[in-house]
């Protein structure tokens, strides 16, 4: 299967570290010039109001999500391709999943990790068969996924989900995990989805 369109989950805010918003600079130009679609959280501040500046000014397509009471507060990106409103949060990470084949996490708080253990969930229990991944960029998601191995070491997580994880730390070696997962390649074998 062809990735058509790559949800993002990432920060409203902007962080401290400038390096965030020029790896959000370069997901949205990049999805663009491969003809990727995104999808996100349709925020038009921080590193969300930057992949979607970028995509937009290299001509791609992107679709912001928002609950309408965000829309409400003047939240919402307004040059969007297309604003897709909805009634909750919950919502929002549906309507994600349907118009996405693939999600990816980018630096962000708790909003980002929220949606992207909640559509890796999903995945894990049957709900839909879309890759989740992190691009690890800088190391920012390591300490995470260190914790995650520990939660695995328990006994708390199979090591079958740890692998089913695509991480990496450049946006092309992201995006060629995720496909080879779309296009049903054979999951790595223990420990490598985390490499």
């Amino acid at each position: 299967m062809f990735m058509r369109r790559l949800a993002v989950f990432l920060a409203s805010s902007s962080g401290h570290d400038p390096a965030h918003a020029e790896l959000a600079a370069g997901v949205g130009a990049e999805l663009a010039r491969r003809g990727i679609g995104l999808v996100y959280g349709g925020g038009r501040r921080g590193l969300m109001g930057v992949v979607a500046d970028s995509a937009l000014e290299a001509g791609g397509e992107v679709i912001g999500v928002m609950p309408r009471s965000m829309v409400e507060r003047e939240w919402a990106h307004k040059q969007v391709t297309k604003l897709l409103m909805c009634d909750s949060m919950h919502e929002r990470k549906a309507l994600m999943t349907r118009y996405a084949d693939a999600f990816v996490a980018l630096p962000g708080g708790l909003g980002t990790l929220e949606e992207v253990f909640e559509v890796w969930s999903w995945r894990q229990l049957g709900f839909h068969a879309k890759p989740v991944g992190f691009l690890d960029a800088g190391g920012f998601w390591t300490p995470l996924l260190d914790a995650l191995r520990g939660i695995a070491d328990s006994g708390f997580l199979p090591a079958s989900t740890l692998d089913d994880l695509a991480v990496a730390p450049d946006l092309p070696g992201l995006l060629e995990m995720l496909e080879e997962r779309l296009r049903g390649a054979p999951q790595p074998a223990h420990g490598e989805g985390l490499r």
